[in-house]
């Protein structure tokens, strides 16, 4: 009987008569700081709520369903049954932060039967980690619901107090906005939105609506993090605040006739991610979203490697070039592409991306055509064989642009022909892109049909050994443990920003963004910029780069990705090819990784390890303001001696005033010794330690 079993993780309240009227369980994590309570109420309500350190984080919150068909409610339910489990084990990523991840929680599985049918079943998960607690629901084969359609889910988090929040609109096409930093009573989705006239695509949802993940700070200085992880065949989730009580409701991405999603039994939700500590560099190393994600669908992954590049790309931004042929100034020519090669070769690049390759560049934009591109028709200039042939001599390999212009059925049909006409090309890795309003029509970028698209050619790509990183993509969700060959997404506001003509980017917002977007994986961010005024060759221009030379190099620290970008154009690079060189040292793959300081919106300083090597590499930002920092080295190897090549900004160094002053300085170091960091305003240092 229910009342009969027992576990020291778990306690029911039970009379002698049976179960009182409501039933209620607790489990906590490995280490105990968490602890998981879930309550059945006599009128069916079902909650969970979640403490840290006896604090309560989330206070209790309803689950449940809305469905469309068939038509019922979902959110009153009778307890079956539980079960309870624990799970420890390490895991290897074929590419990382780290070599190694360990995956250690304790489990609880609540089954439940509808009040009002009672064999309409749903389960839920739950796992409770030292950082955090993951759950989702679970529609098992035996209930009487086969196949339905989802009005709504109804999972609440319920916040504890009016924290100090990180947020962007939620938006259903979008999430390339700045951050705004507000209490939870303050959030206006609507009034951020209409700030940014610089985002062409937007949908915004409501003015208390928000995107995840979401970065929370509460008064006594526990930071949380919301998200969800495994987002598989069910659209994004955002966030709607209840401002009288601080209580988030789940809000779907609907699709062109509003409903949610469309599912069959067995099934299983994405996971509902909150991350918990009292430390924010805890919430940075955490590893939660990958262990709720499965393990690699791809058996043989000797192909799948990490890399930098360099692009023709910037070019187009700035006005130097077009992407269009017609235009004159058609930038991916033979000879302009060549160049790049050359500098790649030189400086031990592993590719090239070339935009504005293929025919279809004049009628690309906003026309909601479905045969713009064909992915595999040259433009008249660009000799993709001589090319081809030129980049295998050299050492690099070309890598292919996909832009789609929101067609995704366009290149579903064009898959197999375009990643054949890539492998025929020695081409390995792949940029999509998601411009524009999505064909189908009606579809939107972050709505279930999409989800499953990108999905689908992660896998189709994986068919033919090819590497995928995606623009204009819904939030990563930890799918590249499932998929290692999706080395990154874009998926929030990177730095092709920098020439948006009103707000492009701001000095804070790379130390948001590993507390946010990059909760849910690697983002293809394009750093590297070594000239800021972008009016080289447009002197109309106004547009500038919010940074210093020293941040720049940084970023390729404190913002990850195994596949990492120089975002300028080697006319700019040879003029500081002293700076340069760091770029050519740091790797983009770890075998360890230290979050040494952070706070969201000011700072941040990380240490990581080369992997298969005794290298470190250390990347300090910060906002807009100076700051002043002491770091232990204790993360280098004991008796050990390293040479630290030093990139700092000059004294004199300013975003605004001055962002190009830099400074190199080289000392031998120990793991007993400090490093003194001195920021300039929007600045930045970056050093490499290479063991002697």
């Amino acid at each position: 009987m229910f009342c009969s079993r027992f576990t020291l993780s778990l306690v029911l309240l039970c009379s002698s008569f049976g179960l009182f009227a409501q039933k209620s369980a607790s489990i906590s994590s490995p280490n105990s700081a968490i602890s998981l309570q879930i309550n059945v109420a006599e009128n069916g309500n079902v909650t969970y709520q979640i403490t840290y350190k006896k604090q309560i984080i989330v206070e209790p919150s309803l689950l449940g369903f809305s469905l469309k068909r068939p038509e019922i409610q979902l959110n009153k339910f009778q307890l079956i049954d539980f079960e309870t489990s624990t799970f420890d084990e390490t895991w290897k990523p074929v590419w990382g932060e780290v070599s190694s991840i360990r995956n250690n929680y304790k489990a609880l599985k609540i089954k439940l039967k509808d009040k009002t049918k009672a064999d309409n079943l749903v389960n839920v998960i739950f796992r409770v980690f030292d950082d955090g607690v993951g759950f989702r629901y679970e529609f098992p084969q035996e209930s009487a619901i086969k196949h339905f359609i989802v009005k709504d889910e109804l999972t609440q988090f319920n916040l504890a107090g009016n924290h100090k929040t990180f947020w962007i609109p939620g938006d259903y096409d979008t999430n390339e906005y700045l951050y705004n930093t507000t209490k939870l009573s303050e959030i206006d989705a609507i009034k951020a939105a209409n700030k940014e006239t610089d985002i062409a695509l937007k949908s915004v949802i409501g003015i208390n609506t928000v995107q995840t993940p979401l970065m929370m700070k509460t008064a006594n200085g526990i930071y949380i993090n919301i998200h969800e992880a495994a987002l598989v065949n069910y659209p994004a989730m955002n966030l709607t605040l209840d401002k009288t009580t601080f209580t988030f409701t789940s809000h779907l991405v609907p699709d062109a006739v509003g409903n949610k999603a469309y599912l069959q039994t067995p099934f299983q939700t994405p996971w509902r991610t909150i991350i918990v500590s009292d430390k924010a560099a805890d919430i940075l190393a955490s590893k939660t979203i990958l262990n709720l994600n499965e393990p690699s669908k791809i058996t043989d992954v000797s192909w799948i490697k990490p890399q930098k590049f360099i692009g023709m790309w910037w070019e187009m931004h700035v006005g130097k070039a077009t992407w269009e042929k017609a235009s004159g100034k058609h930038g991916a020519n033979t000879e302009n592409v060549k160049t790049y090669i050359d500098f790649a070769s030189k400086h031990g690049f592993d590719g090239v991306l070339v935009e504005g390759w293929n025919e279809g560049w004049e009628d690309w934009f906003g026309n909601w055509k479905e045969n713009v591109f064909d992915f595999v028709t040259p433009y008249s200039d660009y000799n993709i064989e001589e090319l081809t042939a030129y980049a295998k001599q050299k050492g690099v390999r070309l890598i292919m642009h996909h832009e789609t212009s929101g067609s995704a059925t366009n290149y579903e049909r064009h898959f197999d022909k375009a990643f054949k006409f890539m492998q025929d090309h020695h081409i390995n890795t792949v940029k999509t892109g998601y411009v524009g309003r999505i064909i189908p029509r009606g579809e939107h970028h972050d709505s279930q049909w999409m989800v499953n698209h990108y999905q689908r050619v992660a896998e189709k790509a994986a068919e033919y050994k090819i590497m995928v990183e995606a623009h204009e993509p819904v939030h990563p969700t930890g799918l590249h443990r499932t998929y290692p060959n999706w080395l990154a997404n874009e998926a929030a506001r990177g730095n092709e920003f920098n020439n948006a003509p009103n707000l492009g980017l701001v000095p804070e917002h790379e130390t948001i963004l590993p507390f946010t977007r990059l909760m849910g994986g690697p983002m293809d961010y394009t750093p590297g910029f070594f000239h800021f005024q972008l009016n080289q060759y447009d002197a109309s221009r106004k547009t500038r780069v919010k940074t210093t030379l020293a941040k720049q190099l940084a970023l390729y620290v404190t913002v990850y990705s195994p596949l990492q970008m120089a975002g300028d154009f080697p006319e700019n690079f040879n003029q500081h090819l002293d700076a340069f060189h760091f770029i050519k040292d740091v790797p983009v793959d770890w075998d360890d990784t230290k979050i040494l300081e952070a706070e969201p919106a000011d700072y941040i300083t990380i240490a990581r390890k080369q992997k298969g090597k005794e290298n470190w590499f250390l990347g300090a930002i910060t906002d807009e303001n100076g700051r002043k920092s002491t770091i232990k080295l204790d993360f280098l190897d004991e008796n050990a001696k390293y040479e630290a090549t030093i990139y700092k900004d000059a004294a004199n160094a300013d975003w605004q005033t001055n962002p190009e002053a830099y400074k190199i300085e080289k000392r031998v170091v120990s793991n007993n010794d400090i490093i003194e960091l001195s920021l300039a305003k929007g600045g930045g240092c970056a050093i490499s330690f290479v063991k002697l």
